[in-house]
């Protein structure tokens, strides 16, 4: 999807034209609404590397190739079921420089300073877009991480900057989409994603209440094992995540497709299951999501 020709485009045009960047922005053509048609949501995420999370599979480096990454976003950008993408700066820029996010959602990514492995990292400090960035840009929502884990004092500015960035993207009327998800450190202080439905509910109710107001704010939430339980702790809408992809991308579709039929939940936002598959098809990937969530909220093509 990325010809020799516009990759060098890009990197000349990185190098002499920083000016490019903002003409990109204003010259973007909006879609009028975040939901489509069908009123539902289907993003493609890649704010993963802003975090150092380059990881997928067994291949620690598979995100760090940036023309690779590239290419695949906009194979998947060329579904016209996929609606938009979610990513940092330096992201959502390499694809408005090519020239791919025309009539597509753009939901900027905004804390990214809990480097994955740090000591710090459950303090994810806001690195990347501001609301006020946000809707200079002409962007359509800001997305946040709210990792939630008691015995680590980080979770509390993380918690007062995402409720910050809630208040701040409402004034904007702009979407703020919270991504709460609760840990815990095992015995190897490693941090372990708590799956069960107390814990997802519980975090749940807690990023549904941040901000001044909640008038914009949508939670983006992993594909819990008791859908009705979890989902039923708030009225906001909800975005299923694709999280960490499993061995076996047929579970995965399965797991969404159970949550994606809650009344709540308006779509998916995927990344590295869709982008970079075990057997490399990204189209196949994206298209075999998309017959899930068109099942799942009974669409008919």
């Amino acid at each position: 999807m990325i010809t020799d020709e516009q990759w060098a485009n890009l990197l000349e045009t990185r190098a002499t034209d920083p000016g490019a960047v903002r003409r990109a922005y204003q010259a973007r053509r909006r879609r009028t609404s975040l939901l489509n048609g069908k009123s539902t949501l289907f993003l493609v995420a890649a704010d993963h590397p802003a975090r150092g999370a380059l990881g997928v599979g067994g291949d620690p480096l598979a995100m760090a190739d940036r023309r690779s990454l590239l290419a695949r976003l906009l194979t998947a950008l060329a579904n016209p079921e996929v609606d938009g993408v979610l990513g940092t700066p330096d992201v959502i820029e390499d694809l408005l420089l090519l020239d791919g996010l025309n009539e597509r959602v753009v939901i900027g990514s905004m804390n990214r300073g809990g480097l994955a492995g740090a000591d710090w990292e459950i303090d994810d400090r806001f690195t990347a877009y501001d609301a006020s960035s946000i809707a200079a840009f002409g962007l359509d929502g800001g997305k946040m991480l709210l990792r939630l884990v008691d015995s680590d004092p980080g979770t509390i500015p993380t918690l007062e900057g995402c409720a910050r960035a809630v208040t701040e993207l409402a004034e904007h009327g702009l979407m703020a989409m919270v991504e709460p998800l609760p840990y815990k450190r095992d015995h190897n202080d490693k941090l372990v994603l708590q799956k069960d439905s107390a814990a997802l509910s519980r975090a749940s109710a807690v990023a549904a209440g941040l901000g001044a107001t909640s008038a914009y704010t949508w939670l983006k939430l992993p594909a819990p094992d008791e859908p009705e339980v979890v989902l039923d702790t708030t009225a906001l809408p909800a975005l299923v995540l694709g999280g960490v992809p499993s061995e076996r991308p047929e579970d995965d579709l399965a797991s969404w497709g159970r949550s994606l039929r809650h009344p709540t939940v308006r779509g998916l936002v995927v990344g590295r299951a869709l982008l970079y598959p075990p057997d490399g098809d990204v189209a196949a990937a994206v298209a075999a999501a998309a017959e899930v969530l068109r099942t799942a909220r009974g669409i008919t093509v």
